[in-house]
């Protein structure tokens, strides 16, 4: 991995940090879509819309699980000169890289009502909690192994954390960093126990 100090970034915290922005807008879009009658009507807009939802959310939860199970299991202990980067400023970055992309996805959500109401935002909402549910499984993983999974931050520049770029994932103990296993914020009765 390399020596002396460098970054690294929860991968949980990567994988779901675009997910509130992905879920939001999409249910914001698909709510406005709802009020137009659009090409198809209302009623097949909502049908198609759901399932999108559900493909787009299994789909995204699915895709590079045995990649990234792989990278979990050849995990290295982190070593101690390295930083541990705060789960506020992964968030920040992997929304910053991503957010043109956001907004293009949130207008062509909105775009897209006029031919098929709610559709494109039920879509949107649908990869967002893909997202989600795999920074969950991810958390769950972390659980039972009683470790933290964590990545080189310029590994993921890209913003995939089982990109090609990735190599090797390392672990720390279950209370490092300021994020709890899945990437969730810690509590602050949490992080008073860690720190004691």
């Amino acid at each position: 991995m390399g020596r002396g100090a460098y970054a690294l970034a929860r991968v949980a915290v990567v994988v779901r940090a675009p997910a509130g922005w992905l879920w939001w807008p999409g249910v914001l879009a698909a709510g406005i879509g709802a009020l137009v009658p659009g090409l198809t009507g209302r009623r097949i807009g909502v049908l198609a819309g759901a399932a999108l939802f559900l493909i787009a959310a299994v789909v995204v939860f699915t895709v590079r699980r045995k990649r990234y199970l792989e990278l979990a299991r050849g995990a290295s202990r982190a070593s101690k000169s390295v930083f541990l980067q705060d789960r506020a400023v992964t968030v920040r970055t992997r929304r910053r890289a991503l957010r043109w992309w956001l907004l293009l996805a949130f207008l062509a959500a909105m775009g897209s009502s006029f031919a098929v109401p709610a559709a494109g935002g039920m879509l949107m909402a649908g990869l967002g909690a893909g997202l989600w549910v795999k920074a969950l499984w991810l958390g769950r993983w972390e659980r039972a192994n009683e470790v933290l999974l964590w990545v080189r931050t310029e590994r993921v520049s890209g913003g995939r954390p089982a990109g090609k770029a990735v190599d090797a994932y390392q672990t720390t103990g279950i209370v490092a960093g300021d994020a709890g296993p899945g990437g969730a914020r810690r509590s602050s009765r949490t992080a008073a126990a860690a720190a004691r």
